[in-house]
């Protein structure tokens, strides 16, 4: 019992403004001596309160990352310009912040494909976050003027497939192989609407604290990384037994 209070005000003394604000200055210190006292009896009482702070932090986190899906909602679920596959009518929505030269995002692709096929009920937000540099702003302007032409998916196919750099070469290629009119595919590239679209979701993907691609938020859990299919299969069950 002593020990977990020891560990408890470790995480609270040392961990951000958010869990230590309820303790004053004179408080504050005489904690740090009961520490210090235990931690020349324990030494081991650091490492676990290292695991402890960091549990107080990723809760924190946590926390914040919720009330802030909770507040995009509507920018998240509900914008009608996002592009989405899988069953627009699906149960549970699956929000997906990604960029076309990640490999992370690669490799999420074929475990997305997999979950889509097997869930039938799934309807996926596209939300394209081009942080990798120019040529992934280039991709992702390639990707939503080919939703002009109904064939976002099948471009989105055909660059997570593709071997090397989306150049400009490789992905007039792509546009034509699916059957794009590639003429008014170029102009509608030079459209600086597409540009407002990509800049809003950067600035959803800042407020909701994304820090790198893939990510994707169900239901109200952020699931950073190219997570496997059972974890999603076991977040969409989450969801939807939430709703019972």
């Amino acid at each position: 019992m002593q020990r977990r209070l020891l560990l408890s005000a470790f995480a609270a003394t040392f961990a951000g403004p958010a869990l230590a604000q309820g303790f004053s200055e004179a408080q504050r210190a005489e904690i740090l001596s009961i520490l210090r006292d235990a931690l020349r009896r324990d030494p081991s009482l650091l490492r676990d309160g290292l695991g402890a702070l960091q549990a107080a932090e990723d809760q924190e986190r946590f926390s914040a990352q919720s009330d802030a899906i909770r507040a995009h909602e509507a920018a998240l679920l509900r914008n009608p310009a996002d592009p989405v596959r899988g069953n627009p009518r699906g149960d549970v929505t699956i929000v997906e912040f990604f960029d076309a030269r990640c490999p992370f995002c690669k490799r999420l692709a074929g475990e997305m494909k997999e979950l889509l096929r097997k869930d039938r009920n799934i309807r996926l937000v596209m939300k394209d976050l081009p942080v990798l540099g120019p040529a992934s702003v280039s991709a992702a302007r390639a990707l939503l003027a080919a939703q002009r032409q109904g064939k976002y998916g099948e471009f989105y196919d055909a660059l997570m497939a593709l071997r090397g750099e989306p150049t400009d070469a490789a992905m007039r290629a792509e546009a034509e192989r699916i059957g794009l009119d590639v003429a008014r595919w170029q102009r509608d590239l030079l459209d600086p609407t597409l540009q407002q679209r990509i800049d809003a979701n950067l600035q959803l993907a800042r407020a909701l604290r994304i820090e790198g691609t893939p990510a994707l938020i169900i239901g109200e859990a952020f699931i950073p990384g190219a997570v496997p299919l059972a974890d999603m299969e076991r977040a969409v069950a989450e969801v939807r037994r939430a709703r019972r």
